[in-house]
């Protein structure tokens, strides 16, 4: 199958064809023509599937053929990172269309505020919104969604997990009963399946697969103590060169001093963290998607949202919370079906939280002795319990011996922009207070209309998750 087989507007199989894309990925070919249909939908479909472009294409294809223009589509997102990177698809995939769109997500200043409220007022096709700005802007009654068609919420579970389900079950009081709501989810729990009864009708369900990681990634661990970790890290940068690498740690304070201490040995390396402002980290993943940055140091505010092709290391530090962080994190590489590596640090008190990851993976990772030069690791037994110390750089442990294509352009008037594709994604962060609201949000309506003649260069790719070589398109990776 390819894009041609959905019948879409062939400007935007243009803008697909002008940036390598012809085959749909799985879940793109099968909630295409669900949401064509109109129906209703929840899917579940693990980072990288391709899974943004899957809604964003004939919701594009629905507005572009419509007789009537008004503020059509919310996509309802976790954080402003995120969002940014939905708006950042709806540039590449409406390249060649005349489609607006304004990301909504808190922080900023009035001024911030009124652009936002103007633009919306004014009218714009599709809105991105984290859940806090947008009912704090619908709690003052100055916007009207009676004419929404679509409703998106995308990555449902993690705006769950951050505790925003009162929230959008207020946002949705706002909104015209008779709408098609789309609900996309990397995990299926409980609670998303009690949202999804509560507002969706007679859905379509698909589920492309447990998740798992990708199968172009290269898993492997190292057996050490806290002391040993940042001698094994220079072992691992001296015994191959990784063009592209993010290390993550649980700990914001990890972080910092890790990055402090690896900075000396690896001068192109930044850390990235919620400390930092908007700018900061935008910036900071400008550098990184352009090759310009060698390494990042983060939390888990990187393991969502993240579209980056070319990652070819990926270290856990600390093993992750869970198997699903596992996922996320290690999903980063191994993009566009490409291969790729992942390292995970276990010290003697994480075993038996690794031990679930395997377990929900379905596969033991192999265990990589350390380099004699560090002393003895560890022995792996995770079914022994164990008290004290704990992972995540606190440990104890044996000591020491010797990780819219094209530019934008500025429109005058009412805080509007006009741009097509480009820009790079952010990352996620693991709760509200780091990543849902705060910051400093693009409060300005865009404009997706480029001329016929020029190509998408340098934007993002139209997967919106991971982009699956030339026969796919891509946070979450046609990797969120």
């Amino acid at each position: 199958m390819t894009f041609q087989d959905f019948n879409l507007t062939p400007d935007l199989v243009e803008g697909l064809s002008a940036m390598g894309y012809t085959k749909p990925t799985p879940i793109q070919e099968q909630s295409i023509p669900v949401i064509l249909h109109d129906r209703d939908l929840i899917a579940c479909a693990q980072t990288g599937t391709g899974k943004t472009a899957a809604y964003l294409l004939p919701i594009l294809h629905k507005i572009i053929n419509s007789e009537h223009r008004h503020l059509n589509t919310l996509v309802i997102a976790p954080t402003r990172e995120l969002a940014l990177q939905i708006d950042q698809q709806i540039e590449a995939l409406g390249y060649f269309i005349n489609v607006s769109s304004i990301t909504v997500y808190g922080g900023g200043s009035g001024v911030v505020w009124e652009q936002q409220k103007r633009a919306m007022q004014l009218g714009t096709d599709i809105v991105i919104a984290t859940p806090g700005r947008l009912l704090s802007m619908l709690n003052v009654g100055d916007i009207n969604f009676k004419h929404l068609e679509h409703l998106v919420l995308d990555e449902a579970d993690r705006m769950l997990d951050m505790g925003f389900y009162d929230d959008i079950v207020r946002i949705i009081s706002y909104l015209p009963e008779d709408r098609q709501t789309i609900l996309f989810s990397a995990t299926m729990p409980p609670k998303i399946r009690t949202l999804a009864n509560q507002i969706l009708k007679d859905p379509a369900e698909i589920n492309i697969a447990i998740s798992k990681p990708a199968e172009g990634i290269l898993q492997m661990a190292y057996m050490t103590y806290d002391q040993q970790k940042f001698g094994l890290l220079k072992h691992i940068f001296q015994e191959k060169e990784y063009k592209s690498v993010i290390i993550f740690c649980s700990r914001k304070e990890t972080v910092k001093r890790l990055a402090a201490e690896l900075k000396r040995i690896i001068p192109s390396l930044h850390a990235f963290h919620s400390d930092l402002e908007q700018e900061q980290r935008e910036e900071i993943m400008r550098n990184f998607k352009n090759k310009q940055l060698q390494v990042l140091v983060g939390t888990d505010i990187l393991s969502r949202g993240i579209d980056v092709t070319g990652i070819d290391l990926v270290i856990n530090y600390d093993v992750p919370p869970d198997g699903e962080d596992y996922i996320h994190r290690i999903g980063r590489t191994a993009r566009a079906e490409t291969t790729g590596t992942a390292i995970t640090l276990i010290n003697e008190m994480d075993q038996q939280r690794f031990a679930s990851i395997e377990r929900l993976i379905g596969r033991e990772i192999p265990k990589t002795i350390i380099p004699a030069a560090l002393g003895e690791g560890p022995a792996y037994t995770p079914g022994i319990r164990r008290s004290g110390g704990g992972g995540n750089g606190r440990g104890g442990g044996k000591p020491q011996q010797k990780r819219h294509g094209g530019n934008k352009h500025s429109h005058s008037g009412g805080g509007q922009q006009r741009h097509g594709g480009g820009g790079n994604g952010g990352g996620q962060n693991q709760n509200r207070q780091q990543g849902g609201e705060g910051g400093n949000p693009d409060g300005q309506k865009k404009h997706h209309n480029k001329p016929r003649h020029d190509g998408p260069r340098n934007g993002p790719r139209p997967q919106g998750d991971r982009p699956q070589g030339n026969d796919n398109n891509s946070t979450d990776k046609p990797a969120q």
